[in-house]
């Protein structure tokens, strides 16, 4: 593991993209069989493959615990080194260097023991467990070596290293086509096993293994509609960007799995829709969205919420969100029976669609458990933004307008699909709060929670935070502003002057109670900044709530039975270390 992380150093150090994958190539090619597969893995960032349904469940406290006993610090101590960095894994180094922690080289663990370390972690039961196990080994480590350990474990790497480098410098060391690590990639979802197939020349072999789940494919952003329509046309196909949760299904007769965009099983938080599946005459894997949706009509994704996270829904949330698997793509199919699934990734879209509407799926909308999503066609920019307007008519979030010749490309952001989204509305908003960035952002203060006027008491309520939309540069100047302009530190948190106003874009508006305002915005970001404006010019809490009645007819009738069935707050299914011990680290409340 120290050589990994001295690794890991060096691929950081550069900025080139063919040295970093030299020198990647020139360690994978070195390491044993047995080590391959973990080392190409830890570098992707994950403690497990992608695919792999296990995590380790430790939590923000539990790495503290076990750190601090390690170190003989106390857990202060290590959150002021994360707000100096950014950065877990270079806290801990940081705080190891400072007490002088130095174990004997011998003694530090392989690659191996770190894995097993890792799957020991997952399998141990509570908090106390797990720091046991994780204190050892951060013991054994010199700091380097301990912060490639915990970069991995919080999923938080920062070297530079993107899935497809690791790829091509699989490719260079062992002297592999690109195209065929690619493809073994994208169906076995684990670039572990693919090393292993990429060094002994058997990546021909990778095919599609039902139950564990592909990564999906992945739509640009756009929003001009002649720019689209050159780019993918001359004729493309548009299909309605619902608002719900994407889902990967997979069939074998009666066995049918649901896996989220994050891979993970949620099957069990849908019984109507694996219910419904089982009846269905094939096996296969489907590309589709899961939609809150009652006597045809879909329901705001705040309706959703209630349900996402919920291992065991109750009966009676089930009857007040029901929920409908729609369908869009197909990426392998078989004709049931134990006969095998034959993948259809690389068949052009309009063949997999094809095959799609074989299955005689009902359209979205008309009743069931189980649709088909609605396709249609546009020739010109005019056609494009007459589609989009219909789609907004139906209180969907836009179009994915598709190229019918793509093939299916899981994982990769292309531009085969587009998402055509809008902002439906921008509100001016006061600057209240702002936080120190992460990643390429840290040391300047990039995140910016606003609020808007409550004329009625006289007071700004907050609305919502943002952390896009702005330059470096405007980033840069601003927090020079906001350092001379801070009223009060609350760790990373600072609250600052409420005089910049800024124009703030958003896709919904939401009734929230996370909010002073009593509202939150979907999806906001920062359409630019108004110095031409004062804080008394902003918009008004009345502004917002009549922005609402107009953007979400009926929307709160829709979720008031959802919100009473769902009280306690539904628990995630994934959440990294490093926005843990950013909330840890927040004190604004």
């Amino acid at each position: 593991m120290r050589r990994w992380s001295e690794l890991a150093e060096r691929v950081a150090a550069t900025t080139r993209t063919s040295e970093k994958t030299g020198l990647l190539a020139e360690y994978l090619r070195s390491l044993d069989p047995a080590d391959l597969p973990t080392a190409a893995v830890f570098l992707t960032g994950r403690a497990f493959a992608e695919t792999d349904q296990r995590a380790t469940g430790l939590g923000w406290a539990t790495m503290a615990t076990a750190i601090g006993a390690v170190a003989g610090v106390d857990r202060e101590t290590l959150r002021e080194a994360y707000d100096r960095f950014s950065d877990l894994g270079l806290a801990v180094e940081d705080v190891l260097v400072r007490v002088g922690h130095e174990p004997d080289p011998a003694i530090s663990p392989t690659l191996r023991e770190v894995s097993a370390a890792f799957e020991a972690i997952e399998r141990a039961s509570g908090p106390a467990a797990k720091a046991e196990i994780l204190r050892p080994l951060l013991a054994r480590c010199d700091p380097r070596t301990a912060r490639g350990v915990v970069k991995v474990l919080s999923g938080d790497l920062r070297i530079g290293l993107r899935e497809g480098l690791v790829e091509a410098a699989l490719a260079k060391a062992f002297d592999r086509p690109i195209d065929d690590v690619k493809r073994a990639g994208m169906l076995t979802g684990d670039v572990g096993r693919t090393a292993l197939l990429a060094r002994d020349d058997v990546l021909a072999s990778a095919g599609l293994t039902l139950f564990h789940p592909l990564k999906f494919m992945l739509a640009s952003p756009a929003e001009n509609a002649e720019e689209i329509v050159r780019r993918l046309g001359p004729l493309v196909w548009v299909e309605d960007k619902y608002d719900g949760i994407r889902a990967q299904l997979h069939k074998r007769d009666d066995v049918v799995r649901l896996y989220s965009r994050d891979l993970h099983d949620v099957s069990a938080g849908y019984p109507e829709v694996v219910e419904a599946a089982r009846a269905l005459p094939w096996d296969g894997v489907l590309d589709g969205e899961l939609l809150g949706m009652r006597d045809g009509v879909v329901l705001p994704f705040v309706a959703l919420q209630a349900r996402l996270g919920r291992k065991k829904p109750p009966p009676e949330l089930l009857a007040d969100v029901p929920v409908v698997y729609v369908a869009f793509d197909l990426l392998g199919l078989g004709p049931g029976r134990g006969a095998p699934v034959q993948p259809t990734l690389d068949r052009p879209l309009e063949e997999r669609r094809r095959l799609l509407a074989s299955m005689e799926l009902p359209l979205v909308g008309a009743g069931g458990a189980f649709a088909l999503s609605r396709l249609a066609s546009a020739g010109s920019a005019e056609a494009l933004e007459m589609a989009f307007a219909e789609a907004r008519a139906r209180r969907n979030e836009g179009l994915l307008v598709k190229d019918p010749r793509s093939p299916y490309t899981p994982g990769r952001r292309g531009y085969g699909w587009l998402k055509m989204k809008k902002a439906l509305a921008t509100i001016d908003c006061v600057v209240v709060g702002v936080e120190v960035g992460h990643g390429k952002r840290h040391g300047v203060l990039s995140d910016y929670t606003f609020a808007v006027r409550d004329e009625t008491n006289d007071r700004l309520v907050t609305i919502g935070k943002a952390y896009s939309g702005l330059t470096d540069a405007e980033i840069a100047a601003m927090t020079r502003w906001f350092e001379d302009h801070t009223i009060s530190r609350h760790g990373r948190y600072r609250v600052v002057e409420p005089t910049v106003v800024v124009e703030v874009a958003f896709d919904v508006i939401l009734r929230s109670a996370r909010h002073k305002s009593g509202f939150a915005l979907r999806f906001p970001r920062i359409a630019r900044l108004r110095p031409d404006k004062a804080a008394s010019d902003a918009d008004t809490l009345a502004t917002v709530e009549r922005l609402f009645e107009e953007l979400q007819p009926g929307a709160e009738r829709l979720v008031t039975a959802a919100a009473r069935v769902s009280a306690a707050p539904p628990v995630g299914t994934t959440a990294s270390l490093a926005l843990k011990v950013r909330r840890a680290a927040r004190t604004d409340g």
